[in-house]
């Protein structure tokens, strides 16, 4: 994504909505301790979103956007790839995350993937799925590489983390999709 560090997400407060937020230290299954922002919706929680950022890490833009989430109903995680390298502190807004993604890979972003949506299973249940900050693309990237990182639990997670990122949600079960022969003809 291209914005600023200051850029807040283009989803509005909602004003007077009751959540709550931890910064969090999870573990993976490989023992790598990472940082964590969740937030929580008041109430009951039915299901829950597993936030990957951009390159950059974890930052602000990141936390507004799981408490974005959460005042719509919602259980959110955003989490940093950097455990392994950086430590769980914060880091400052100019530092140089460059050398640490060319460093990461797919399996150690899917193992954190993998602690986010068991922290959110605690809470939400099975429904939990992704929110990725540029559609269609697979974040961090790295120089002739791509890095997956989805974390897929079942069908309606992967229609809502689809919905998430901006794509339509999957037919329902019988309704036919457009032919190649109609998809073109106004109706």
């Amino acid at each position: 994504m291209c914005f600023d560090v200051d850029s807040e997400p283009p989803i509005p407060r909602i004003s007077g909505a009751a959540v709550s937020h931890d910064d969090l230290v999870l573990e993976s299954e490989d023992g790598n301790k990472f940082a964590a922002f969740r937030a929580l919706p008041d109430g009951d929680v039915s299901t829950g979103v597993v936030i990957l950022p951009d390159v950059r890490g974890l930052y602000r833009f990141y936390e507004e956007l799981a408490l974005r989430f959460a005042e719509r109903g919602h259980a959110a995680i955003a989490f940093d790839y950097f455990g392994r390298t950086a430590g769980v502190d914060k880091r400052p807004d100019d530092w140089d995350y460059m050398p640490l993604v060319q460093q990461l890979t797919q399996e150690q972003v899917q193992a954190d993937v993998a602690a986010c949506v068991r922290d959110l299973r605690s809470l939400a249940g099975s429904a939990v799925g992704e929110a990725m900050p540029t559609p269609g693309r697979e974040i961090p990237r790295r120089p002739r590489r791509r890095v997956a990182a989805a974390a897929r639990s079942s069908p309606s997670a992967s229609a809502s983390a689809a919905a998430a990122r901006g794509r339509r949600r999957p037919r329902a079960t019988g309704s036919p999709a457009p032919s190649a022969s109609t998809a073109g003809r106004a109706g």
